[in-house]
């Protein structure tokens, strides 16, 4: 394993989640001085998810009457139900769920609505839902700056694959929508020569793509609906020559997608900033359980990421820890 594949490892080891069910100090149901909040996360091993869990737990820290408790969807449906109905069952005074699939855990956050529970629905937000607040990014914004850079950059007549996130996810879906809209309406020349869902996994982006590098040869970009699928796409091609010059697109600005970038392997993401959403969450779920605020809905920005501007991002996360 090369420097820069060390590094990777690490980033992804520092946003890794250490603990289940880890708490600042309280669980359902606390004394009245305190709010016991559920944080359901979509999974571990998304590096995105990680990384905002993480996040999640050092804010709710500035907070003296906020008790959370994270605990791991595992990328399954059937888990996040399960976790959703027992913070229902062991009176949570709030929830922030973090869906795999919004149409699946629909019914189950409806659920803690309807029971009186403070609920907010984050990265992706959850549409159609009669009550609850939500504190996401624009799906849509986050891969159209993305595709509007590749309209300009994808050779004429190229080769690309897709990898998409969850089918019933939001954000997935949007991201999906923003590149058909944006990048393939006006770019008819281009062939998608495969697609398919890799749940935003790096393994399963890597298995696919050694799948697509192997029937298809020649690839001349890689799009991907978020930055751990594209990394793990990337991975699969390292060490082959063919692929030296293959453009890559995600979304996330993770901490690896940002030394990828730099190191140029990567080409192009637009952040979604976890400490952003993290500080968002937090404020809202206090000032809702307090009583100032009745709902909340707002959006955090989707900046572009490019060799350019990359530097910045590298910073951000130096300062807070999460690239050594």
């Amino acid at each position: 394993m090369n420097k820069k594949s060390l590094a990777a490892a690490g980033i992804a080891a520092a946003v890794a989640l250490t603990t289940v069910g880890c708490s600042t100090g309280g669980s359902g149901g606390g004394d009245d001085d305190t709010f016991d909040v559920a944080y359901i996360a979509r999974a571990q091993v998304d590096s995105f998810a990680a990384w905002l869990a993480n996040e999640m737990q050092a804010e709710a820290e500035n907070y003296e009457d906020i008790n959370l408790e994270v605990f791991d969807g595992q990328a399954n449906d059937e888990v996040e139900n399960s976790l959703i109905e027992n913070a229902i069952a062991n009176q949570f005074d709030a929830i922030i769920v973090q869906a795999n699939n919004g149409e699946a855990q629909f019914p189950y956050i409806q659920q803690a609505i309807d029971a009186g529970i403070v609920v907010i629905t984050t990265n992706p937000r959850v549409e159609g839902l009669n009550g609850g607040s939500s504190v996401d990014a624009n799906p849509f914004d986050q891969g159209a700056v993305v595709a509007e850079l590749a309209v300009e950059q994808v050779p004429d007549g190229a080769n690309v694959v897709v990898l998409n996130g969850p089918g019933g996810n939001f954000h997935s879906t949007e991201r999906r929508r923003a590149w058909e809209e944006t990048f393939f309406a006006q770019r008819p020349d281009v062939t998608i020569v495969a697609e398919d869902i890799a749940n935003w996994n790096k393994d399963e982006a890597l298995t696919l793509m050694e799948d697509w590098s192997l029937a298809h040869g020649e690839i001349d970009a890689i799009i991907s609906m978020n930055d751990n699928m594209a990394a793990g796409a990337l991975e699969a091609v390292s060490d082959d020559p063919a692929f030296e010059d293959v453009l890559a697109y995600g979304v996330d600005g993770t901490p690896e997608a940002t030394l990828l970038i730099q190191e140029g392997t990567m080409t192009a993401s637009t952040l979604q900033n976890a400490q952003e959403l993290a500080e968002l969450n937090m404020q809202a779920v206090h000032d809702l359980l307090t009583g100032a605020e009745e709902t909340v809905n707002v959006d955090i920005g989707n900046p572009l990421i490019t060799s350019e501007n990359v530097e910045e991002y590298i910073t951000l996360y130096e300062e807070a820890g999460l690239i050594g």
